[in-house]
This record gives structure tokens, C-alpha cells and sequence, in this order.
């Protein structure tokens, strides 16, 4: 495992879903995974850990990550026309936003612009970042890899929620049900250590201090509307289908490690 690894284990102060400040630590999170030297597809984390990687550029600046497969990898559940605009324009558009909030706070600090406008470039800031964010796990959870929780989180399901039918009842009912635009969440909440379903309005609001999202669902129309129009239910029902456990798995494993054993390291641990 590589030093940088060592050295970024500020993973136990997660990604938390944030009510007004978004995602937190996603640079320290991303880079704690070591994905940024070593792109190993083995290495701790998985496909969320490599996606969240990706999600932010050598400079600190914030980068869109690749979709991990073909656009019309998820068909017939999500169609490749959505998979393509969503991506390319919808998700670009946030890193565009949160990069160019990040410039004019600091050129406010610098006394180039009215400090008068902190208030809404923060709020651009939070809105950007945490769709930006939310994003860049959420295609990462998608994919193939079956329809059934895997290892830890299966058994960890089982135990909290009753069964993955009960659990999985519950978080189609909260992302079928969220008001306007939003997602479904499944989070791991550090301080109880425990699995929590939230929904979270636009991408910011509504949410949990320090809940770190392992599984999420768009909602905002612009992920479904053209396939399932105003039907957001049959959207979710799809959803199912295309969820990867496996990636779920290996980033709920990474998660809890380093919440519940900040100082564990992968050398033969």
C-alpha cells in the first residue's frame, strides 16, 4: 500500500453528507484511497473509492470522472441517451460550478470581488459539490455484480433492517417519495456505526451531518424522465437491476475499517 495511504487515513472523518456544507473531506477521502498513484482495481475501496478519485484533479481542482462503462451498458433499465446526458452534461455541469465557486471565493479573500456575495457563492459551492460528489458514487454503485447485498453489508442489513426485502421496501419507498428533486440515500452513520436511509433535497438539504453515502439513487427527473417520463416509482423498480453489490460491498468494508480502527492498515491486518 502506498505511503500516501499511510498518510491520509483522515477517512475517519469520512465524506459525511453535510445540511448546507454538502460532502465533506472529499479530497482527503478520495486521496486516502491511494487511487490517485495506484489505480489498481484490487486496492481498498473499489469502484467508489476509484471514482471519487477521479473526482478531483492533481491541482485540487474538481474533474469529472469517467463513466466506468458504455453508455448503454445499464439497458433496458437506464437507456443510453439518459446515461449520456446525464453524465456529460448534467454532472459536468456541477464540476464546472464547483470550480468556478472555489475561484471567486478566493478571489473575495484576495479583495478582487464584493464580499457581499459570500453568501451565495457558498451556496453555490455546497449545491455544486455535493451534486458533483453524490454523482461520482452513484455510477460507481451501478453496473452489474447481482441483485442481493454481498459480505458485510448483507449481514449488517439483515441485522439492522430485518432483511434485505424490508430494507430494500424502505429506501424505494424514501427515494420514490422525496419531495421535488433529490436522492435516495443509504449511509453509514460513524457515530452509532450504524446503516441509515435519508433522502437529501436538490443535494444538499435535508441530510444528515457526517452520513456517508455507500448506495445512492437520483431522482431528479433529469435521471429518468426520458425513459419513464413522470414516473419516478418505475424508475426506482429499475434502479434494482442495475445495482453492483459488489462495488456497495467494498466501500461499506473501506468505510467501516477506518471509522471503527482509524490507525488499521492493509499491511496483513
Amino acid at each position: 500500500m502506498s505511503e500516501l495511504f499511510s498518510r491520509r487515513t483522515a477517512l475517519a472523518g469520512g465524506i459525511g453528507l453535510a445540511s448546507g456544507m454538502g460532502l465533506l473531506a472529499s479530497e482527503t477521502l478520495a486521496r486516502a484511497a491511494g487511487y490517485q498513484e495506484d489505480q489498481n482495481a484490487h486496492a481498498p475501496g473499489g469502484p467508489v473509492a476509484r471514482s471519487l478519485a477521479a473526482s478531483v484533479g492533481k491541482g485540487a481542482e474538481y474533474s469529472l470522472p469517467p463513466l466506468p462503462y458504455a453508455f448503454d451498458a445499464l439497458e433496458p433499465s437506464i437507456d443510453a441517451e439518459t446515461m449520456r446526458l446525464h453524465h456529460d452534461k448534467h454532472h459536468a455541469a456541477y464540476v464546472k460550478g464547483a470550480n468556478e465557486a472555489l475561484a471567486k471565493l478566493a478571489d473575495t479573500r484576495e479583495g478582487k470581488l464584493d464580499p457581499s456575495a459570500l453568501s451565495e457563492l457558498t451556496e453555490k459551492l455546497t449545491f455544486n459539490l455535493s451534486g458533483h460528489l453524490l454523482h461520482s458514487v452513484f455510477w460507481a454503485i451501478m453496473g452489474t455484480g447481482g441483485r442481493e447485498p454481498v459480505g458485510e453489508l448483507a449481514a449488517d442489513i439483515q441485522q439492522q433492517f430485518g432483511s434485505h426485502a424490508k430494507f430494500k421496501a424502505q429506501f424505494s419507498a424514501v427515494a420514490t417519495q422525496v419531495q421535488g428533486n433529490g436522492w435516495g440515500v443509504l449511509a453509514y452513520e460513524p457515530i452509532s456505526e450504524r446503516l441509515i436511509v435519508l433522502q437529501a433535497r436538490n443535494h444538499q438539504l435535508n441530510v444528515a451531518w457526517n452520513a456517508i453515502p455507500l448506495l445512492v439513487i437520483d431522482v431528479w427527473e433529469h435521471a429518468y424522465y426520458l425513459k419513464y417520463k413522470n414516473v419516478r416509482a418505475d424508475y426506482v423498480k429499475a434502479f434494482w437491476n442495475v445495482v453492483n453489490w459488489s462495488a456497495v460491498d467494498q466501500w461499506y468494508g473501506l468505510i467501516k475499517r477506518r471509522h471503527q480502527d482509524p490507525a488499521h492498515e492493509e499491511h496483513g491486518h
